[in-house]
């Protein structure tokens, strides 16, 4: 039998909360003709204000939208509202129809883009392969330039330390300027945390001068580093490996289950996080998806239910970022609905041991079990009766806390998150049914 996103899944693709609410509206067979999917894509044609209705497929896959309405939001609010009606109403969308032409046309045409970006990265793969030698030349001129970009930072942090913290200095230049200076060395990894640095409270910045000169003299010593650590120097300074070449070994096969996802919105993109734990092997892993303004993340998979896929981890000493490589069906729900966890003591001394092989690990992937979250004069914490771990905030909306709290009724729930040095920053809470809830939309 089929397996139909949930209603929560449907809505974490929405770009904002308008067309969530306006896809509700869409989400019944009233508007709605010709509809159906043979199990890889949905179609139909939704009523408007005009006398034509408006044409909507999905392809379920990745997933991709195609719709005939004016909208600049992607997905619009047909696609969404399609994806509600076939979630929620499986006979007003039948499985085994044949797509409508409009909507096989351009299934064809994205299938047909696919394979000709795939045939690009491999022209691209084989040009650098038949040029190794201009391609060394290439990575040993950034490699340089970075390395300049790196000595510049440490004085500039040596300077600001050696005139106080608290001294900006008219003449002397703000974080930005350096964060500019940083990218013209081909180094976004520092340019980025360069950039944070004016956005940091004046008690942590010491702190953060201390580990962004520790990266900065790491790449300067990066030939001399083992192996594992320089591959996570590189990458925290910018450095990044193409999807393709990550793919082609090793990977993991494994039966992922999804622990949460969380979506972070700014001026520029949406960057989408989706935290997976291997069946088999335990492992964490970490996806990202990005999206433009307006447009959700093409990658999305429902919290709580397990894909059996092969994965690429990033190089490092804490491997943890992955790419999703090939798929052995879609996700399905998970056997154990509620994911084994640790308790606080253990949830520290994890992250712990990631800081231990990783220095610049700000936080790392956790679930936790059996804890119960209290509010009292000091904030929000996280307590089993016997270790308390402080809750995190990092943006999250006071109503997400008091859901938290609510799902828990004073009893002891399962809940996911990243611990880190600055507490626990909660993404999704198992119910007493086993039924996960996302804390971040």
């Amino acid at each position: 039998m089929e397996e139909r996103w949930s209603t929560e899944h449907v809505l974490s693709l929405a770009p904002d909360a308008p067309s969530r609410k306006a896809a509700g509206k869409l989400s019944s067979p009233a508007p709605w003709s010709g509809a159906g999917t043979d199990g890889s894509a949905l179609w139909g044609e939704c009523r408007g204000s005009g006398s034509t209705p408006y044409r909507t497929v999905v392809e379920l896959t990745t997933p991709a939208y195609r719709c005939s309405c004016p909208s600049r939001k992607f997905p619009c609010k047909h696609a969404l509202g399609l994806l509600l009606l076939w979630s929620g109403s499986p006979e007003a969308v039948p499985a085994g129809a044949e797509p409508a032409d409009w909507a096989a046309d351009w299934l064809k045409e994205r299938q047909e883009r696919t394979e000709q970006a795939a045939e690009r990265r491999t022209a691209k793969a084989e040009a650098a392969a038949a040029d190794p030698a201009a391609a060394r030349r290439r990575a040993e001129k950034r490699s340089a330039r970075v390395a300049a970009g790196a000595q510049e930072l440490r004085l500039r942090l040596a300077d600001r330390v050696r005139h106080g913290l608290a001294d900006t200095g008219a003449g002397r230049p703000g974080w930005e300027e350096v964060a500019a200076r940083m990218v013209d060395a081909q180094a976004p990894g520092l340019a980025t945390k360069v950039r944070e640095l004016d956005h940091t409270a004046q008690g942590d910045l010491l702190e953060e001068y201390a580990m962004l000169h520790l990266l900065a003299t790491a790449y300067g010593r990066v030939d001399e580093l083992p192996e594992a650590l320089g591959a996570t120097v590189r990458a925290r300074v910018g450095f990044t490996t193409e999807t393709a070449e990550l793919l082609t070994g090793p990977t993991v096969r494994d039966r992922w289950q999804v622990l949460g996802v969380r979506d972070t919105p700014d001026e520029r993109l949406t960057t989408r996080r989706l935290w997976l734990r291997g069946a088999k092997t335990g492992r964490p892993a970490l996806l990202l998806a990005f999206g433009r303004p307006g447009q959700a993340p093409d990658l999305a998979l429902p919290t709580g239910q397990v894909l059996e896929a092969e994965l690429a981890f990033h190089p490092g000493a804490r491997p943890l970022r992955a790419v999703l490589g090939t798929r052995y069906g879609a996700p399905q729900p998970s056997g154990d609905a509620v994911p084994a966890g640790v308790s606080p003591a253990e949830a520290l001394a994890g992250y712990g041991a990631a800081v231990a092989e990783d220095p610049w690990t700000e936080s790392w992937p956790t679930v936790l079990t059996g804890v119960i979250p209290v509010h009292d004069i000091d904030g929000w914490h996280l307590t089993d009766g016997r270790h308390t771990l402080r809750l995190h905030r990092a943006g999250l909306p006071e109503p997400a806390l008091w859901r938290l709290a609510a799902v828990s009724g004073g009893r002891p729930v399962t809940l996911f998150g990243e611990c880190g040095h600055r507490g626990f920053t909660p993404v999704t809470v198992w119910d007493e049914h086993g039924r996960p809830s996302g804390l971040t939309q």
